[in-house]
């Protein structure tokens, strides 16, 4: 019987270029593009990348700045949870085109956390 992965942590890295940062990936580390999707003018609006068993997502924020998205259950108590700790939240909870429900916020170090129902 084969079990199915259940991730949690997603670690978010952000780039300057994408597309470029994941074609360095590849070749120098080994990482294989996983899923991309581009917005209408062709930029990478989102971009996730695979090795072994884990995924990175790439966001287009400032480089070097740590971020992590986390998948939840119930992103609306947990947003509401986070509020309530008078965490900032930077983007209030929204369902996305692609299925997530999600908000953001960043802890009293400005590292960006991301919290919602998407598992890729």
């Amino acid at each position: 019987m084969t079990s199915e992965i259940r991730r949690t942590f997603y670690p978010l890295i952000n780039c300057a270029d994408v597309a470029e940062s994941m074609e360095w990936l590849e070749k120098a580390f080994g990482f294989k593009p996983a899923d991309v999707h581009r917005d209408d003018e062709g930029n990478i609006a989102h971009a996730e990348m695979s090795y072994d068993t884990g995924i990175i997502m790439f966001g287009n924020g400032e480089p070097g700045r740590s971020a992590l998205y986390v998948a939840v259950d119930d992103p609306d108590a947990h947003h509401d949870r986070a509020k309530a700790a008078g965490a900032e939240i930077f983007r209030e909870l929204t369902d996305q085109d692609y299925g997530s429900r999600d908000y953001a916020a960043r802890d009293p170090d400005g590292n960006e956390w991301y919290f919602g129902t998407y598992r890729p």
